[in-house]
């Protein structure tokens, strides 16, 4: 298309706001907006990634999905700014109705211009806001394509305001580093935030839904028992909580999950989320809690907390609290300190000495322990830490692999010698245990735990050399010497490999590869299982993971 020069003076559809507008931008302030991190609601293509419109090269672009309304694109400016001026090079594929809009912390927002005649060519705006976030969020394609800027120039001022409260960690923030030494994928940091960002929103329009009313947020589980299952809900609470910055509606789907947890309590102990809900929305099964599901509730409570605070709506850190001495008094063992399956399980039932080892989630022991200052907490990863390493040793010393489930906790723990609850496997590494190189590697590099280290080290080693360094040979679930199980490829056990491989200086090649893989994979909408697995890694495997 033609270029033109732009006239906001002759913008028919410009809207009202609370700023200044003037014909040509005339700030004196600086460019911030270089190089800076940045987010996009998609990408047409790897090639167009959100990067390119801040790298301050006019020769490259952004591009979005095309056909789709609406879209936008976020820059991060790492800390609190006067904004003065926004310049939009766009591409032939421009926005006709699109605001400008900033934010202190990256979910609530301020328009600071809108305008429904975009023409083009090159917009120069004078503006009057503050923020750390500045993004353009289109709503109106100008052509039958998407959105498209060469550039993407925000000019301000650092106000000395920091991320002005809101959000403290907004996913691509990066503001918890990890233990010294971790891998991370090879590329730019934006552009492997922006593959998480893409994920996410395909994992969000595929099983967060708002059925059945009454406020509800809920992550459907299709390959699950039941349309809704605690495990699920777990995941999207940390999920939700961990995308705040890049999701406008984290805080309103993070809330509307809350009050689910709230509205389902167990029938055992209403502290903690009864597991199983049918397509009425209502409990089943006893409505009684599951361990998994459990832990990551506590854990995205505590996310939330530091994330949002806890004056709102809903008291995230009372909330998480209450769950997580729910969990020490009815889902750990008291004499051995080790998670049970459930609320469900006591003293005297064929299950009370047994326990899955997915459930063993380091990293959320210790979160437990700060913000409860229990020292019970202590003790209970130790416990789980010393069977890791005891299981791996004795009964995996060639893999590392550690089975579904361990039963006879009270004598000599060891791996069930068949199915205990689930499955035949069910002291293999199978649809359970699976998990357990993402779960156990998750404390290993935020915390550089040396038990931890060693555990996820010894899996990522054997996995390598098992398949020579090709992903599309990690198959479906492995007896624990080894032997395949199922042929195929899957997320679920192909993926929690690439948190493992973050852990050995050694594996950049590795990693690179399981990356690759993930972003190849497209997602299964039947399965919230797989995709949450790979959506959680990715979030380690970027640097986006963090311990509240």
């Amino acid at each position: 298309m033609r270029r033109r020069s732009v006239s906001l003076l002759g913008l028919a559809g410009l809207l009202a706001l609370p700023l200044t507008v003037m014909p040509q931008a005339q700030a004196a302030d600086g460019l911030v907006s270089t190089g800076k991190a940045v987010t996009a609601s998609s990408v047409e293509t790897s090639a167009f990634g959100a990067g390119l419109a801040v790298d301050g090269n006019a020769g490259t672009r952004w591009a979005s999905l095309e056909g789709v309304d609406p879209q936008w694109i976020r820059v991060d400016l790492g800390a609190n700014h006067t904004i003065s001026r926004v310049k939009l090079n766009w591409e032939d594929a421009y926005g006709k109705t699109y605001r400008i809009q900033t934010s202190a912390d990256g979910s609530t927002w301020t328009d600071v211009y809108s305008t429904t005649a975009g023409d083009g060519a090159t917009d120069d705006l004078t503006v009057s806001g503050s923020g750390r976030y500045v993004r353009m969020y289109g709503t109106g394609r100008g052509t039958a394509y998407g959105y498209s800027l060469w550039e993407f120039e925000v000019y301000g001022a650092p106000s000395g305001g920091g991320s002005g409260g809101g959000t403290a960690v907004p996913f691509g923030s990066h503001l918890k580093p990890y233990a010294a030494g971790m891998l991370k994928p090879s590329g730019s940091q934006a552009t492997v935030d922006q593959k998480v960002v893409d994920y996410y929103n395909r994992w969000k329009s595929a099983f967060v839904r708002q059925n059945c009313g009454n406020g509800w947020y809920q992550i459907i589980s299709p390959d699950a028992d039941h349309p809704y299952v605690a495990e699920a809900q777990g995941y999207g609470m940390v999920v939700t909580a961990t995308m705040a910055g890049a999701d406008p509606d984290a805080k309103k789907i993070f809330d509307g999950l809350v009050k689910w947890k709230i509205d389902h309590p167990s029938s055992v102990n209403p502290n903690l989320l009864a597991a199983e809900q049918d397509t009425a929305c209502k409990s089943v099964n006893g409505g009684d809690g599951a361990t998994d599901g459990d832990m990551d509730v506590a854990y995205g409570l505590l996310l939330a907390d530091k994330q949002w605070g806890s004056t709102g709506t809903y008291n995230y850190k009372d909330l998480a609290l209450k769950h997580i001495a729910a969990i020490k008094k009815d889902e750990v063992n008291p004499t051995t300190k080790l998670l049970k399956l459930g609320d469900w399980s006591s003293s005297g039932d064929q299950y009370y000495w047994i326990t899955r080892t997915s459930d063993w989630m380091v990293d959320h022991f210790r979160a437990f322990r700060t913000a409860s200052g229990d020292t019970a907490w202590d003790a209970v990863r130790t416990a789980h830490q010393t069977q890791i390493s005891r299981l791996q040793s004795t009964y995996a010393s060639g893999t590392g692999l550690l089975p579904d489930f361990v039963v006879d906790t009270d004598t000599t723990p060891k791996p069930a010698p068949g199915q205990v609850l689930e499955d035949p496997n069910d002291g293999a590494y199978w649809w359970n245990a699976c998990r357990t190189p993402w779960r156990v590697a998750d404390d290993a590099v935020t915390s550089g735990d040396s038990t931890s280290l060693a555990a996820a080290r010894k899996m990522n080693s054997w996995i390598k050399t098992k398949t020579g360094g090709d992903p599309n040979k990690i198959a479906i679930g492995y007896k624990l010497n080894g032997t395949q199980i199922s042929a195929g490829s899957e997320s679920a056990f192909f993926a929690p490999f690439a948190v493992a491989a973050m852990t050995d200086s050694g594996s950049q090649a590795w990693l690179d590869a399981l990356w690759n893989k993930m972003l190849a994979t497209p997602i299964d909408t039947s399965s919230y299982y797989s995709a949450s697995i790979q959506l959680q890694v990715m979030l380690t495997v970027s640097g986006n993971h963090w311990v509240p």
